[in-house]
């Protein structure tokens, strides 16, 4: 089956990412400059100082592991976004899977808290959408920041709800936040993200990106979606209907969602392989996980997709 023919609801992009026009001819022409206006752009956005551009979150999620001594003890939270403990690992790191469902999660980081190096969590988290609060974080960080340690705090989905961001507490010694523009702007393509850091720690990871980590295109695209206020507003109001609509729909046709974000839901299921195979079969792509056995549902972009899930979601 063609691609165009499927119904991808796996990634948990917005489907109605943001409008860009065609960038103007000098910015394919030239190399990107850094006072083109990214940074000012970023800095309103998040509300902080001194975030430093990368080619996506993912370029500091490949780095980052090299700044600390190897065999450091790192904690993550399983099931979570895998390309972070994929990237401590490979980097020499011991990784400590911690639990990520269910309301003991924060008393069980506590219990590891003392033998970790680095925290490291996907807040909200991908795919549970569990979300630690920040006076929690802060705690966690001071704890950690006593002994040289990081807490480290990849907010990829937090657009949808930045009033949980840490942010605001940019510089700290031991804080380090990543965000990107894939999910809420729908501009993964773009390949724009930031490091929110101390000084020094941003230093570090500038050198070892070099010049021009992003490109000119994908630093003028940032920069508009970063600086359109009416249409980041519209894009919330959006999305949380949108997200609560998929929450309804699944839980009608029996599929328990137990957590998620605005831009996806999920929930465990002990059918979901088979799950995945139905819908599958019907050119609808979701994702699913193992441990425990877990679907995450992304958002159908327009009415036609909405009646194509409902029907998939009618034969099972």
């Amino acid at each position: 089956m063609a691609p165009e023919q499927w119904l991808d609801l796996s990634t948990g992009i917005n489907p109605h990412g943001y409008p860009l026009p065609a960038p103007p001819a000098e910015v394919w022409a030239r190399l990107p400059e850094p006072d083109d206006g990214l940074e000012v752009a970023a800095a309103r956005y998040y509300g902080c100082e001194g975030l430093l551009p990368l080619a996506g979150s993912q370029a500091a999620i490949q780095l980052l592991p090299q700044l600390r001594p190897a065999a450091g003890r790192v904690g993550l939270l399983a099931p979570s976004y895998n390309e972070h403990a994929r990237a401590w690992r490979m980097a020499g790191h011991r990784v400590e899977a911690l639990p990520a469902l269910g309301d003991a999660v924060p008393a069980a980081i506590e219990a590891h808290l003392p033998q970790l190096d680095v925290l490291l969590l996907v807040n909200p988290n991908n795919p549970t959408g569990l979300r630690v609060p920040v006076e929690t974080l802060l705690r966690w960080h001071q704890q950690l920041a006593g002994r040289g340690g990081w807490l480290v705090v990849d907010e990829a989905f937090m657009d949808t709800s930045p009033g949980h961001s840490l942010l605001t507490m940019n510089g700290r010694p031991g804080l380090l936040v990543l965000r990107s523009l894939g999910k809420f702007f729908g501009l993964a393509g773009a390949r724009v993200g930031f490091l929110a850091a101390e000084p020094a720690l941003r230093a570090a990871l500038a050198e070892r990106l070099g010049p021009w980590a992003l490109s000119g295109p994908g630093r003028w695209a940032a920069t508009r979606a970063l600086e359109d206020r009416a249409w980041q507003e519209q894009a919330r109001t959006a999305l949380t209907a949108a997200g609560t609509r998929l929450d309804q729909l699944l839980r009608r046709y029996g599929i328990a969602t137990e957590g998620g974000t605005a831009l996806f839901r999920w929930g465990r299921h002990e059918d979901a392989v088979a799950i995945q195979d139905a819908l599958a079969r019907q050119a609808i792509l979701v994702r699913r996980f193992d441990d425990p056995a877990s679907l995450r549902f992304g958002l159908p972009g327009d009415e036609a997709q909405w009646h194509r899930l409902e029907q998939a979601l009618e034969a099972l």
